[in-house]
């Protein structure tokens, strides 16, 4: 039995849809999907319905893309909690139910799927939020949740991360300190785990460094995330770090399928020797 993980598979492209509807059974592994699946609720239900046939169990997390409103009526949190009713009806784990208890054999590990958004406090120290988008501007990196991604009914998406941040913390908290975890969010949990070398100046929409600790605070395994379109592995004191992305047709290839970029979480590879340090892997 096996826990694997996958993002960013982007089914709104052709090219990415036909893939993942080849892609093979896999009955005696659960899978994760780490947000950014499509941009609609219809995108949403076709991928769970997809996979839900391949797969032993599926865990969601929304990202940026899964939020936009794109001709749809619902927007902000109304809209999350519509895509999170969808995937319980396929009986998919969401940021909103109890942590799953991993089967393997393993001490007690829990699955933890987060929703956090981003409060553009990954950005230089010289750099006022108020200043940020005229800042990533200048070289051109614009990010269209400007636009697309509306907050309803809070203030801002900052004001919208800073509740989720909250939530989370109280729940991670009030785990049994006898309990490791797998932390599941679309975005990377460190501001040293963005490397966009297209982009460097996109960091401002990658995550808070609220939650730059959680892995030692929450005792996790492994740290799951996608959004850079970077596949890597990273070590930061003894955990490991795991971007997933599929991302756009441009961003893989084609001619391995899919199930080639499935990322192996659980049990996942033996730490390197200067993991309590920093260690990375890079996947193209």
């Amino acid at each position: 039995m096996r826990l694997l993980a996958i993002s960013d598979l982007h089914i709104a492209a052709e090219e990415n849809r036909q893939a993942l509807e080849a892609l093979p059974a896999f009955p005696d592994c659960w899978l994760i999907l780490a947000g950014d699946v499509g941009e609609t609720a219809a995108q949403l239900d076709r991928v769970l319905a997809c996979l839900g046939e391949r797969f032993a169990r599926l865990i969601w997390v929304p990202g940026n893309h899964e939020l936009w409103t794109t001709g749809e009526t619902e927007r902000g949190e109304a809209k999350y909690r519509t895509l999170v009713e969808i995937a319980r009806r396929r009986h998919v784990l969401t940021p909103e139910d109890p942590y799953a208890l991993w089967p393997g054999p393993e001490p007690r590990l829990a699955i933890v799927p987060l929703f956090l958004l981003y409060d553009y406090s990954f950005r230089p120290d010289d750099v006022p939020l108020e200043q940020v988008c005229d800042w990533a501007a200048e070289t051109r990196a614009v990010c269209a949740d400007e636009v697309l991604l509306d907050p309803t009914p809070f203030s801002s998406r900052a004001a919208w991360c800073e509740a989720r941040c909250t939530a989370a913390e109280a729940r991670l908290a009030a785990l049994p300190p006898n309990t490791e975890t797998v932390l599941i969010n679309h975005y990377p949990l460190r501001q040293d785990l963005v490397r966009i070398p297209r982009v460097p100046r996109f960091a401002p929409w990658c995550g808070t460094r609220r939650t730059e600790d959680w892995h030692r605070r929450f005792r996790a395994r492994v740290a799951v995330s996608g959004h850079l379109h970077v596949r890597r592995t990273d070590w930061r004191d003894g955990t490991r770090f795991e971007e997933v992305s599929l991302g756009y047709p441009r961003d893989w290839d084609r001619d391995n399928g899919i199930a080639a970029y499935l990322r192996e979480i659980l049990p996942g590879p033996a730490a390197p020797p200067d993991a309590s340090s920093i260690a990375s892997i890079r996947h193209w």
